[in-house]
């Protein structure tokens, strides 16, 4: 497989990851059915997903990529939905975790 597709499933992962998360919410503790079989389901897509990408790309950039927007982009999500909006020390966590993204992305030395 090319690079090109591990960036695609890659891609994939964090946007079924996201949605999969917010579903994990909407369940109430997997308590209601249908948002707890779509949980599982996309949960399921976005494992797929990601292993697909880690076959092409490396395990470390794949990774920490997909952990990092899937918490800024469930945060965002919070934030839209439930107007829970992050304190300051919260804020610079997220920051944090973006600057860790592109930190490890550009700036990380695979051997």
């Amino acid at each position: 497989m090319k690079p090109l597709f591990g960036y695609m499933f890659l891609v994939i992962g964090i946007l079924f990851g996201i949605t999969a998360n917010s579903f994990a919410k909407i369940s109430d503790g997997f308590t209601k059915l249908t948002p707890s079989i779509l949980c599982i389901l996309l949960m399921a897509i976005t494992m797929f997903s990601i292993a697909k990408a880690m076959s092409v790309l490396p395990v470390g950039f794949a990774y920490s990529t997909y952990s990092g927007l899937t918490v800024v982009g469930v945060l965002v999500f919070a934030m839209i939905k439930y107007n829970q909006i992050p304190n300051l020390y919260a804020t610079i966590g997220i920051i944090l975790i973006i600057i860790g993204v592109v930190m490890v992305n550009y700036l990380g030395k695979l051997n």
